[in-house]
């Protein structure tokens, strides 16, 4: 393309070539390095005078050093007049860190919009922002690309029976991610929640008992006081029908309000929520119309738990045994504390365990946002005194299930998702699928020694050694070259990038 230029920064050269090797030209040279005080040198080697000026810099295990070295190529260009400036990143740096997590917190990911702006850049193409708003962060157009239409495909191509298959999602943050991949490829979806266990035999806390009833006044019927409560000794094939309330617990859940179904009779006596027969009102027929319309509402809005869900026991980031020994209990036991079952008598102590009374708390209030989700939560799945409950929502028995985020970087939740899947759920496979492969740690080869993960799916936004690639048979990683290449093009020739969120046919 003439009067254009593609710069790589050090994080990506290989992700680079390929792009110019796809738009039918070659980068253009620079001197990159560093003094022996670890500043960062960028030297120009060609014209970009009016030139159409791209800069592919991406995330790296060096983060600042990289950031420095994309403004210093920015400011570089700049100073050299050219006609306009992109900046490339498959990988938005600090993309995580886009809302104050306490009350001194920084928006760091605002801040590195800020400083792209004033360095010169005129655009901005990245792929699969952790959070979509951020591209209000910047004052100039951004190009959020999708790796989505990428990922289908290989399903299509790559995995049997894919249209037997469930995208799973999990955390909650990530349901409208999952959502938009399952109705791509016209597949049912599901979610894993993890949450902290929960106190036992919550029913007997005096502060609970003084809530039965709280939804349930009593109605007045043709002036006539009738109270909806009912006892619980009281047969449910007595005389009218009423739907009896009444708060249940259950071992490891936090406190549910059951409601019975209501019992339909031919006695004369009914329920306050139907209206009351009178022959000189109302005729049968209307009568027996409006109690088949309440006893079709009585069924429908009802708070039992949904059929398919799964539950189970984490301890130390792994599913255990319904008949694993609870690290609480075996704690208490030995320091002499006081144990589980001690603690359920002081009806206090459960009311505060519970997080119907205190939900988990948040830096700045409330009991947090659920859409992001931090790397503190893998602290805690790892914590030995500390046990959770895992909840799969949906039915993955004998299915191939697809776990998909935007990035992997810690082991710990893909792993408790997998284990869940498999070990509860009774999965066929799982395929652990993400846009980012950051992989921190030996996160890695954390997820290639798990046995319920067969295939890890990333794309190469992200640069992975080749050394730790080889090593990890499981993963795959998918090329983005085409779609960056295409976007450049577009970009520079002032086409649609529409057609680029489309996907693509097999």
């Amino acid at each position: 393309m003439r009067g254009t230029l593609v710069f790589s920064g050090t994080s990506c050269p290989a992700l680079t070539g390929k792009i110019c090797e796809n738009l039918g030209m070659a980068p253009a040279e620079a001197d990159l390095s560093q003094f022996s005080n670890g500043e960062t040198s960028v030297r120009i080697l060609t014209s970009v005078r009016d030139k159409d000026v791209f800069v592919v810099q991406s995330g790296s295990p060096t983060i600042n050093d990289t950031i420095m070295e994309l403004l210093i190529m920015i400011s570089a260009c700049k100073g050299g007049s050219a006609n306009k400036i992109t900046a490339v990143l498959p990988y938005f740096p600090y993309s995580r860190q886009s809302k104050k997590k306490s009350h001194r917190g920084a928006i760091t990911a605002r801040m590195l919009a800020n400083l792209l702006h004033v360095a010169g850049v005129k655009h901005v193409v990245t792929v699969d922002l952790h959070a979509s708003q951020m591209q209000g962060f910047f004052k100039c157009p951004v190009d959020n690309l999708h790796a989505e239409p990428l990922i289908a495909r290989w399903i299509r191509l790559n995995i049997p029976n894919w249209k037997d298959a469930v995208v799973v999602s999990k955390n909650a943050g990530g349901t409208k991610r999952v959502t938009s991949l399952a109705d791509a490829l016209k597949l049912n979806f599901g979610l894993v929640t993890t949450d902290r266990k929960r106190a036992h035999n919550m029913s007997a806390s005096m502060i609970m008992n003084h809530l039965d009833g709280w939804d349930n006044p009593p109605a007045y019927v043709n002036g006539v006081r009738h109270s909806n409560g009912i006892s619980e000794d009281r047969d449910s094939d007595g005389n009218g029908s009423a739907m009896s309330s009444r708060i249940v617990a259950e071992p490891q859940e936090s406190p549910r309000r059951a409601t019975a179904p209501p019992v339909r009779t031919n006695s004369l006596t009914r329920s306050p929520y139907a209206r009351a027969y009178t022959p000189s009102q109302t005729s049968p027929i209307e009568e027996l119309k409006d109690e088949e319309e309440n006893n079709d509402d009585a069924q429908v809005y009802n708070d039992q738990r949904a059929q398919e869900v799964t539950q189970g026991r984490l301890v130390q980031g792994h599913v255990v045994p319904d008949d694993f020994q609870s690290p609480t209990q075996s704690d208490g036991g030995a320091d002499g504390s006081q144990s589980c079952q001690g603690a359920d008598e002081d009806p206090m102590t459960m009311s505060h365990a519970s997080s119907f009374f205190a939900p988990e708390p948040h830096a700045l209030g409330g009991s947090g946002d659920v859409e992001v989700s931090s790397d503190e939560d893998e602290e805690k799945l790892r914590d030995p005194k500390v046990e959770h409950m895992i909840t799969l929502v949906g039915n993955v028995k004998d299915r191939p299930v697809l776990i998909v985020d935007d990035m992997i970087d810690k082991a710990g939740s893909w792993i408790a998702a997998a284990e869940t899947v498999v070990k509860r759920g009774k999965a066929k496979k799982v395929y652990c699928m993400a846009t980012h492969g950051v992989f921190g740690a030996d996160c890695l080869e954390q997820m290639q020694a798990c046995d319920c993960i067969d295939q890890i799916i990333v794309t190469n936004s992200f640069p992975i050694p080749d050394r730790r690639a080889k090593n990890a048979s499981k993963l795959v990683i998918l090329d983005l070259s085409y779609l960056l290449a295409e976007a450049i093009r577009r970009n520079h020739y002032g086409e649609s990038i529409s057609p680029l969120f489309q996907h693509m046919a097999d």
